[in-house]
């Protein structure tokens, strides 16, 4: 699978409200109400990742959740990102 050039990844993101690209790969955050309610989300979102074969770095503190995803193996972003942001997008949504 190819990554997209930066160029690529930039216009891909003008339909991703809140993700940003930096460092070779894609990024969000959100805040939520609690522990419980982001844990709860990070579950589902687990979920999705196993299904897709496709894993998030991310990093959770209290009621914040940071997520950077990009494809390793590709060396970049690539359609399983952008398809993977838009999973997360919708479970939060």
């Amino acid at each position: 699978m190819k990554p997209y050039t930066e160029k690529e990844v930039v216009e891909k993101l003008k339909d991703f409200e809140g993700w940003e690209f930096d460092d070779n790969a894609i990024h969000t955050a959100f805040e939520f109400e609690n522990f419980k309610e982001t844990f709860t989300i990070m579950t589902r979102i687990a979920f999705e990742a196993e299904r897709l074969e496709h894993h998030p770095d991310w990093a959770n503190v209290y009621n914040k959740l940071h997520i950077t995803l990009s494809t390793h193996d590709a060396g970049g972003v690539t359609d399983k990102d952008f398809e993977f942001a838009s999973i997360i997008d919708q479970l939060i949504g």
